[in-house]
């Protein structure tokens, strides 16, 4: 398997930390605890949570803010909080604002 996890910047978080439509950019990917964790991380990264991917929290379920509507790149999936906080993200500064 091609390792997923990179550099952390002190800046990243959890995608299920993400603030709804924040636009953010994909760091990396956390070590998996376990066997289950694996399989999570490899249907992630089949599905296109890359480093460098854009991506941002559209929706949250109502009550208690799960499944999260998540899109990556132009395609929106839908997943759990803990799958979400599989995903390290780096929110990005909205257009038009200088950072």
């Amino acid at each position: 398997m091609t390792q997923a996890n990179f550099s952390s910047s002190a800046a990243d978080m959890g995608l299920h930390e993400l603030p709804q439509r924040l636009p953010a950019q994909v760091t990396r990917l956390m070590q998996p605890g376990d066997a289950e964790e694996r399989e999570v991380l490899l249907r992630l990264l089949e599905i296109g949570f890359l480093p460098g991917e854009p991506v941002q929290v559209m929706a949250r379920g109502f009550p208690g803010n799960d499944p999260l509507a998540v899109r990556v790149g132009h395609t929106t999936f839908a997943l759990r909080s803990h799958e979400a906080a599989l995903i390290r993200v780096t929110p990005l500064a909205p257009q038009g604002v200088l950072a």
